[in-house]
């Protein structure tokens, strides 16, 4: 029996979510929260398999109740569920750990097999969520690996990675985390493209990055 834990601000959701669900032999819900803050604490007391978590919440958003949730008990699985499929939001989720990610709008089969999947231990992202995930990935290894031999300026080639990653809209921190450096070096080389490229601030360097066919416009 996959035991499930709902958190959605809107008692409708969740009392048409356990209806929904009432017929399932192998799901069973034992228990809900209104508020990501109330669901840590719930969470922990009931140990549930899995998490079926809206993103908007009043208060703690479900991104920054995963990250608790997680810190807790990195075993239980949970799939974020939003009105809207936004790249913002399915980056922050993955990097808190989620294991699933579906839309709000999902038919009954569609999250039941949601459910199981993520309970099975693998992971669980819609055809059109898959896609934003396959993009990112895609300018991340353009930018690893850049077609052209002789780069722009002789940037080298971890500065030609920081200025893809600005130019897609990355703060320091984020670019610091995914390529594994420290923000003061990452404020290093965007110094040091600014000055090769002869360019005054980051809102240049996007243009460029465009321009320039570094990063999709």
């Amino acid at each position: 029996m996959i035991k499930l834990f709902l958190v959605d601000d809107h008692t409708l959701m969740r009392d048409g979510i356990t209806s929904m669900l009432a017929d399932c032999e192998d799901i069973k819900v034992v228990g809900s929260s209104p508020t990501g803050e109330e669901a840590i604490n719930k969470i922990q007391e009931l140990q549930p398999d899995v998490v079926l978590m809206d993103i908007m919440l009043r208060g703690m958003t479900g991104i920054e109740a995963t990250r608790w949730i997680k810190e807790q008990d990195k075993n239980v699985k949970v799939i974020l569920v939003s009105m809207e499929v936004k790249k913002e939001f399915l980056s922050a989720g993955i990097q808190c750990g989620i294991n699933g990610y579906i839309p709000k709008d999902t038919d009954k089969e569609t999250m039941i097999h949601a459910i199981r999947t993520v309970y099975g231990g693998e992971r669980y992202f819609t055809d059109a969520i898959t896609k934003l995930v396959f993009e990112d990935f895609y300018v991340h290894e353009k930018l690893k690996n850049p077609e052209t031999t002789r780069l722009p300026n002789d940037l080298t080639k971890r500065e030609y990675e920081v200025l893809g990653l600005v130019a897609m809209g990355k703060g320091n921190k984020e670019i610091a985390e995914l390529l594994f450096i420290s923000v003061k070096t990452v404020e290093t080389h965007k110094g040091h493209i600014l000055e090769k490229l002869g360019l005054k601030n980051s809102a240049e360097l996007i243009k460029y990055a465009i321009k320039n066919n570094i990063v999709p416009a």
